[in-house]
């Protein structure tokens, strides 16, 4: 990728909703051969010739639900660490499960790594090989100042209500645990209310996060 923000929604589009031959063929262009993949359902590991595991979810990801309706709600780029994410939202239907619907949004962490698109050569260098003309050669020493970015990891990363959606058909299982959050919510509430004394001691004795013996809280 030349400029990943613009880039990113074609490459993932590429993976998601592409033929075989096409998604084989944007794994070994974009991602780099020691490239991982983490998600809550499998993991490969970085190691030389990981890539091909890659390529092996993307197809079984496919199989399982040839058709997928993905829409791209937001990227962020942090060029700093060379760091993508990317808000997905997605329709993942399983074929074979009758009326089985899962409608889930997630976020994508991508980590890219950043290379000379071509070795760098001088203008006045020789065609790189017979065929080539002289002003190709200029023309590649020319681009050779540009750099390309690969994927080196992808982390997928789901609430866990969106991912108890892969699970449970009609959201029975989403249900129960926004039910538990509710419930987890008013428990805090029960808590910093009943033991608000706590509080009161962190903030006029000991001081917040400050590190502070007993003993010096005793002797104020």
């Amino acid at each position: 990728m030349e400029d990943p923000v613009s880039d990113i929604p074609r490459v993932i589009r590429l993976l998601t909703q592409s033929a075989p031959s096409t998604q084989r063929a944007t794994i070994e262009k974009y991602f780099t051969p020691s490239a991982s993949f983490t998600h809550p359902f499998c993991r490969t590991g970085s190691f030389e010739g990981s890539r091909w595991l890659i390529w092996c979810i993307y197809r079984w990801y496919k199989i399982l639900s040839p058709r997928i309706e993905l829409t791209i709600d937001g990227i962020a780029y942090d060029e700093t660490t060379l760091t993508l994410y990317v808000n997905i939202h997605q329709v993942f239907r399983i074929w074979i499960i009758p009326f089985f619907n899962a409608p889930v949004s997630l976020v994508t962490v991508l980590k890219l790594v950043r290379y000379p698109s071509l070795p760098p050569q001088p203008s006045y260098s020789t065609p790189i090989n017979p065929n080539d003309t002289a002003n190709n050669a200029v023309h590649r020493s020319t681009s050779s100042e540009k750099s390309l970015y690969f994927i080196q990891s992808q982390n997928d990363l789901y609430q866990v209500n969106e991912f108890f959606k892969f699970f449970s058909q009609f959201g029975i299982l989403s249900g129960l645990l926004l039910l538990w959050q509710f419930v987890a919510t008013a428990l805090s509430v029960l808590g910093a209310t009943m033991l608000w004394p706590i509080s009161w001691v962190e903030q006029n004795v000991i001081g917040g996060n400050r590190e502070k013996s007993i003993g010096e809280a005793v002797r104020g």
